[in-house]
């Protein structure tokens, strides 16, 4: 369920026609929904009541500012993936007590924001990294409390560009290593093993693979304790899908029976890093047509927004819903087309023969589901600058990223003296 729903003829974002914003800010444009936000959090956690469990909003879904605020403002925690992310967190008023620290290619000046912020845990990816991050924590006189990222080679059955938990994949160390790996780490200075990580890839419609991860890690938790590690923390990690093309993922509900029979009594403090389900749905990004070609086997219907500003489509052949703001006639019926942007790309491409209702240029359109690794992944490829995001609140808007001028992205590139 999300909040973007036809009124009066016209598409709005809560209360607010998306039509009046795109005047104020121009198109394209990504538009968020507070009431959506809120609503995909608490059904979240609500799958988790009366458990000790912690949900780290996985930032790199949406790292805006307003947003981890908002998350914020509800109890979230974080799983960041970077300095950058780290200090949106701590900046969106996240206490680093609450944040876990992921990713495969920490730097030591990132370990060293981390240790110096208090953070609640470090997955680990690789011997390499802990050793380092042994190093750094001793320099500093600080203790690093870690989870190992273990790879339970369970095939996620997702796109194979977002799998995470195959042993082909680059994340987390091997399954058949583990016992080892935890008990050289546990000989280290500045070291605290407290948990296990695992997570194993996103966008799935299924809990099946979920299950399967979950259960293994139960039974990793009892070898590693039986091996006299003290754990404390498991990480499930996120990966619940969201309806793209109308197909339905299993409810929060379903997934926090699978994850909390599979953890059972086990005395640990659960964490989950959903992302993509808290955002995905919350936001959407409305474009203008600029024009519509007829051309010698197809139409195309020719948008102001292009693949730098949503990558999906061309990086992931993702599908999104695409709505006309103006609430279709049934009597005007649809026609087939080929949704594109002015990119000199034809992987410029946003959909291929789909069906919608007839537009013209000038008319705008808004793409569903876009608020998940939209605004966060779009570059400024053939100097187009980023586009604005805004945040809706009722019947109020705000800005919570502008638009920059084109004079700004210039003023980024310096000429050497002999130019």
């Amino acid at each position: 369920m999300d909040h973007f729903n036809y009124q009066n003829g016209e598409l709005y974002a809560e209360n607010l026609p998306l039509a009046e914003i795109a005047k104020e800010v121009g198109t394209p444009f990504y538009c968020y929904s507070t009431a959506t936000l809120e609503r995909h959090f608490n059904v979240f956690s609500k799958a988790f009541d009366g458990a000790n469990a912690l949900v780290c909003y996985a930032v790199k879904a949406n790292s805006n500012l307003a947003v981890i605020k908002t998350l914020a403002k509800l109890g979230a925690g974080a799983d960041v993936v970077s300095e950058g992310e780290l200090r949106r967190a701590l900046e969106a008023g996240i206490p680093a007590n609450k944040i876990v620290f992921s990713g495969v290619g920490k730097k030591p000046h990132e370990m060293e924001l981390a240790l110096n912020a208090g953070i609640l845990q470090f997955n680990v990816e690789s011997e390499p990294e802990v050793r380092v991050l042994s190093e750094v924590a001793t320099r500093l006189g600080k203790v690093a409390p870690i989870a190992f990222r273990v790879n339970p080679d369970v095939d996620a059955k997702t796109h194979a560009k977002i799998s995470t938990g195959k042993a082909e994949n680059k994340f987390g160390v091997p399954w058949q290593d583990v016992s080892r790996i935890y008990g050289e780490a546990a000989t280290l200075p500045g070291i605290k093993i407290q948990g296990v990580d695992v997570h194993i890839g996103s966008q799935l419609t299924d809990l099946d693979p979920f299950n399967n991860a979950f259960m293994r890690v139960r039974e990793l938790v009892d070898q590693l304790r039986k091996e006299g590690h003290e754990i404390t923390q498991v990480d499930l990690g996120g990966g619940l899908g969201i309806p793209y093309d109308g197909t339905i993922p299993p409810a929060p509900e379903n997934y926090g029976q699978v994850a909390l029979q599979a953890m059972g009594n086990l005395g640990v403090q659960l964490i989950f890093e959903p992302g993509r389900l808290i955002v995905g749905n919350a936001g959407v990004l409305v474009s203008e047509v600029i024009y519509v070609k007829q051309g010698a086997e197809r139409k195309f219907v020719i948008l102001d927004a292009a693949m730098n500003d949503l990558i999906r489509p061309a990086m992931y052949d993702g599908y999104h819903h695409i709505d006309t703001i103006r609430q279709p006639n049934e009597a005007d019926g649809t026609e087939m087309v080929d949704v594109v942007g002015p990119v000199c790309e034809t992987g410029d491409t946003f959909a291929k023969g789909r069906e919608l209702p007839p537009v013209s240029a000038g008319d705008l359109v808004a793409f569903r589901s876009a608020g998940a690794y939209g605004a966060v992944m779009a570059s400024t490829y053939n100097t187009r600058p980023l586009v604005p995001e805004v945040l809706v609140n009722g019947d109020d808007f705000a800005v919570i990223r502008e638009r920059p001028a084109l004079e700004e992205l210039l003023k980024q590139d310096k000429l050497p003296e002999w130019l």
